[in-house]
Parts: C-alpha cells; structure tokens; sequence
C-alpha cells in the first residue's frame, strides 16, 4: 500500500515488508551516502540491523520513497513513540541533486503530522557540509534549533558538526515560521 501526499510532485511512500529484505540490502550497499555515518554499509551491517528490528520497529518505521515514476529512495522514521520523532531519508545517488528533495521533505512532513496526530515537533539532522540538504530544510519551514560540534563521526575518524532542524507542527498548519530566540541570556 502505498500513501501519496499533495505538492508540485506526486510523492508516495510505500512501507518496507519482508519481502523488501534483499532489495534493501541491494539499496543500502550500492548506492554511497556520504552524508551518513556509516557512508558505505556492507551486507552484513544491513542483515544485522534487519535482524534486530532497526529498520521496523515500534520506534522504527521506514519506507521505499517514490516520485517522478520511480523509487527515489528510503526513508526511516524514529523515535515514534515520543513526541518528536527524527528521519533519516537517503535518496539513490541518481536522483540527488535533481529537485527531489524539496517534495520529498514536504510531502514526508504532511504525511508525519496528518498519520501521527500526537507529534508536536519534526527533526532532522545533516552534517554541517551537507549544504544542499540544510538549504532542503530551510526552503520546507525547518527552523535551525542546534549545532552539535564534533557530533557527527564519519567513516575516516573525522568528526564533523551534526546541525538539526525541526518544524513544529503548529507552524506546519499555519504556514508560518517561529524562529529560534539564539542570544536571550548575556554574560
């Protein structure tokens, strides 16, 4: 079953079943994601996590993301038992840089707020070097909330600063925007 959600492209989201396992794998370890903490996982990662339940889950739902006529990528969604849940999207290395992410995020933050009615808040996080995707963030009313220096290991041992946007869903269904008050207390 897949959901399909209104904006300038036609984007769905279809649940990953059981028999999705082999096409994940073929996913996860053919495309690099380099904005990733684990930027290249091997099979063996991705059937371990599968056997632990980290990509379906109570806290843990993920989905194949469609658009334009063809799977765009994956999308997880955790902490879905809290009030503010995080994603983790990772398009095909094809489809990036191609405009998709804007529908996506908009049409995956409808899809969050309309199917999960006690969601207060919407968050993600991207490494500070990942430009495209804070300005994807900025351009679908994500507010800048944090920077987490040297939050963000990579692959090499470098560590990056992890930044994370939320939108809450009060400013989602008026259309609006409330900043972040950065400098309220002085020294």
């Amino acid at each position: 079953m897949q959901d399909r959600y209104s904006g300038c492209m036609d984007v769905t989201f279809a649940p990953l079943t059981d028999q999705d396992d082999e096409e994940l794998v073929r996913f996860l370890t053919t495309n690099p994601f380099p904005f990733h903490v684990n930027s290249a996982p091997s099979e063996e990662q991705v059937r371990r996590k599968m056997a632990a339940g980290g990509f379906r889950s109570d806290e843990t739902r993920t989905y194949w993301v469609y658009g334009d006529n063809q799977r765009l990528g994956l999308l997880m969604l955790e902490d879905l038992e809290d009030e503010n849940p995080v994603f983790d999207l990772r398009l095909a290395e094809k489809c990036r840089g191609e405009g998709f992410g804007v529908p996506v995020l908009e049409a995956l933050t409808e899809m969050v707020f309309t199917e999960f009615p006690h969601f207060r808040r919407f968050e993600g996080q991207t490494r500070e070097d990942n430009i495209a995707m804070r300005k994807t963030f900025l351009r679908c009313g994500f507010v800048k909330e944090a920077h987490y220096r040297q939050g963000w290991p990579s692959d090499d041992g470098t560590y990056y600063t992890s930044v994370a946007y939320t939108i809450l869903r009060s400013d989602w269904e008026s259309g609006t925007t409330t900043p972040v008050v950065w400098e309220d207390v002085g020294i």
